[in-house]
């Protein structure tokens, strides 16, 4: 049990006795105010500000029982002005002693809730101040470059301000913002590596869809009949591909129908398809898989099913499987490593991962612009353009304005985290 606070120190050394050495784990007798032993166990102080929330900090390591546990939070409760914490707000009180910015918390909310190897190094990255340091620097120098052209507004006609800075100033901030636009395209792939790339199984009915779905999944998800139209709703199941996060999707199968649920089954596939990363569209061998699918831009792997009672057509399809017999499925889940390689070919994990990540870049990289290629306007506009790039990349790590995110944030949190 953690306790943060003025009183931490004072409650523990109540608890226990004697307190340890800051940062040394003593074994300690628990007891309560009238003596009663609760428990022993290992006890680690602190002291403010060499704490996780910058505050006077006590660990108690107990005994996980209900009765110990409850027993404990019984004495501590009694403590005046001792509570129970909220949702993150360990978290949150590091971030207002400046222990942390919002980066490394949201960062830290992912390394909880990281599932594969690669959502754990994308949050260490954001845990560990990478991000963070990436956008400060970034942000000190939009700030020399307000005041560079703010000395030469102000003062302009004093001996010691050159003539002119502004084409030391313009040629940086050229250069800002092609580093800007470079990080921000790797959002996409930020935003994979935390939430999962996003696999779509099209086709027609009885295409083999729900198969293949049970097949990658190992065990019986979908159900799988004869009958056209088994599949009505979108199911989903997640995938551990090489450390990578994949979502797969199974869809009803896709033709006209007058069937009203089945419609709604189609309505909901082809929007699933829509938001999809990559689509398999599944054909049996001998029919054409489809390769258009409304509002979906990105990748199509026509794959030919049923390659047992079929000869493969070559030519036809990107990949002819089978999901009775096996075969195909190494070549399909090699489709899938060497498409997420290559779309992490050159990236490092100093990624924005987040929608809020991506807004407030594009926001800043677009003010950016405007200072940099408004050049028949006065340099006062382009400042300001500069402030507002300045103040968008601020809030990304909690510099500025972030009293709206909080509540947003924290509430990922578990309690007392």
């Amino acid at each position: 049990m953690r306790i943060s606070g003025p009183e931490a120190l004072v409650a523990t050394k109540t608890l226990v006795g004697s307190l340890p050495k800051p940062r040394q784990a003593a074994l300690k007798t628990i007891r309560t105010r009238n003596g009663l032993v609760v428990d022993r166990g290992l006890v680690l102080i602190f002291p403010a500000p060499a704490s996780f929330t910058g505050e006077d900090c006590a660990e108690i390591h107990i005994h996980g029982g209900k009765a110990v546990v409850a027993a404990l939070l019984k004495e501590l409760a009694s403590f005046q002005g001792c509570r129970m914490a909220e949702h993150g707000e360990f978290s949150r009180r590091a971030l207002e002693n400046g222990k942390m910015d919002l980066v490394e918390v949201e960062g830290l909310a992912d390394l909880i809730a990281a599932e594969t190897e690669m959502q754990r190094r994308l949050a260490v990255e954001h845990t560990a101040g990478g991000l963070s340091e990436l956008y400060e620097g970034w942000a000190d120098r939009l700030t020399r470059a307000r005041a560079l052209i703010e000395a030469e507004l102000d003062f302009a006609d004093e001996d010691d301000v050159p003539g002119s800075v502004s084409d030391m100033v313009w040629a940086d901030m050229a250069k800002l913002q092609s580093e800007l636009s470079d990080h921000l395209a790797g959002a996409d792939f930020g935003e994979i590596v935390r939430d999962g790339l996003k696999v779509v199984i099209a086709g027609a009915p009885n295409a083999g869809k729900s198969s293949l779905m049970n097949a990658l999944a190992r065990r019986e998800v979908a159900i799988v009949t004869d009958i056209a139209g088994t599949t009505r709703d979108v199911l989903h199941i997640d995938l551990n591909i090489e450390g990578y996060a994949v979502r797969l999707y199974d869809t009803a199968g896709l033709r006209d129908t007058d069937e009203v649920i089945e419609r709604e089954g189609i309505k909901r596939a082809l929007k699933t398809a829509a938001e999809a990363d990559i689509i398999l569209s599944l054909a049996e061998i001998g029919v054409t898989a489809q390769t258009d699918f409304a509002g979906f831009n990105g990748k199509v792997f026509r794959i030919g099913t049923k390659s047992d009672i079929h000869p493969i057509e070559a030519g036809s399809y990107d990949l002819c499987i089978s999901s009775t017999t096996g075969t195909g499925l190494t070549e399909l889940h090699q489709l899938l490593v060497n498409d997420l390689l290559m779309r992490s070919a050159a990236l490092s994990l100093a990624l924005p991962s987040r929608l809020r990540h991506r807004t407030l870049l594009a926001d800043s990289l677009e003010s950016l612009g405007c200072a940099v290629s408004s050049v028949s306007a006065g340099l006062d506009i382009r400042a300001e353009f500069l402030r507002q790039a300045a103040h968008s990349l601020g809030r990304i790590t909690g510099r500025v304005d972030v009293e709206d995110l909080l509540d947003v944030i924290f509430s990922e949190f578990c309690i007392g985290k």
